[in-house]
C-alpha cells in the first residue's frame, strides 16, 4: 500500500528564502530520519511565505502505512513557524 500527501503550509515568521529553506530542511531530515518517508517540496519555490511539500510512505498494510502519514503529518505541526493549511491524502 502506498500512502501519499500533499501538504501545503504558509511561513509567518521567515522573511526571506533563506529563512524558508532553512524550516524546510529541518523539516524534511526530521521527517526522513524518525519515520522513513520519501519528502520533498513540491511547489512554491520562489515563495517564501508558502510551501508545498509531498509525503510518501510504502507498507505492506494498509493500518501501517496510514500510521506513519498521520505522525508525519503530526510532526509537521510541531513546527511552530509554520501553518499547515490544506493536507491531501491519497491511498494508491
Amino acid at each position: 500500500m502506498i500512502v501519499y500527501a500533499e501538504v501545503e503550509c504558509m511561513l509567518y515568521e521567515g522573511q526571506s528564502l533563506k529563512q524558508k529553506r532553512s524550516i524546510m530542511k529541518r523539516i524534511i531530515a526530521k521527517l526522513r530520519n524518525e519515520l522513513n518517508v520519501a519528502v520533498t517540496e513540491l511547489d512554491y519555490h520562489d515563495l517564501w511565505q508558502r510551501m508545498k511539500l509531498g509525503i510518501v510512505t510504502l507498507s505492506n498494510e494498509k493500518i501501517h502505512a496510514e500510521q506513519v502519514i498521520q505522525a508525519a503529518l503530526k510532526t509537521v505541526d510541531t513546527f511552530t513557524e509554520l501553518e499547515r493549511t490544506t493536507t491531501n491524502v491519497e491511498f494508491l
